[in-house]
């Protein structure tokens, strides 16, 4: 017979990601961050590859990734508004972890799987942090897919990429909630 958990469905069926504009000051202090980071890290990993890594970004590592990502823009000859949306996710930001994917050379598991498993990491983070009582919202955006900019902002080798960035915080505002999809016009019962 199965143990429900009532509470845990509930979170779940309510659960509703702050936008990262709205998060402010106080974000998780190092010790509350600690169970954060542990649960969003028991995710699905076949083959225990653990195909992941976390960088937590503090006030100075943000300002580091702001002053990098308007490098790129530059580089890369960007308009002023998408230049805008790259700086400001970590000018705005007061803390966040940056999930890299580090995909292990493997025959029995496939780079699709451990792509997947990176991506858990990062619900999971901002399920752990909504469950902990912060704001949290999973954002990537053109540095996340810049090949220029992780190795400079995040030390990222060879095959590795950027999942996403987790920005966590005090929600500034109320977050209201959104349009959910329709079971009926989404789930097929192959019975």
């Amino acid at each position: 017979m199965p143990a429900p958990n009532p509470a845990a469905l509930d979170f779940l069926l309510t659960r509703r990601s702050s936008p990262a504009k709205i998060l402010g000051l106080p974000a998780p202090s190092r010790d509350e961050l600690v169970p954060i980071l542990t649960a969003g890290l028991r995710v699905p990993d076949h083959g225990m590859l653990q195909p992941w890594r976390l960088v937590v970004l503090e006030a100075e590592g943000l300002k580091r990734l702001a002053k990098v990502a308007g490098e790129r823009a530059a580089v890369l000859g960007l308009d002023a508004e998408k230049t805008e949306k790259g700086i400001g996710q970590f000018r705005r930001s007061v803390l966040c972890v940056a999930v890299i994917e580090c995909p292990r050379s493997v025959a029995k598991v496939p780079a699709l799987e451990q792509t997947y498993s990176a991506g858990a990491v990062c619900l999971s983070l901002v399920n752990a942090a909504l469950a902990s009582g912060w704001g949290a919202s999973w954002i990537t955006g053109w540095p996340a897919h810049d090949a220029g900019f992780g190795p400079v902002a995040l030390d990222l080798v060879d095959g590795e990429r950027v999942a996403g960035f987790i920005h966590m915080g005090t929600p500034t505002s109320e977050v209201s909630d959104r349009p959910r999809p329709d079971l009926s016009t989404t789930v097929t019962w192959a019975g």
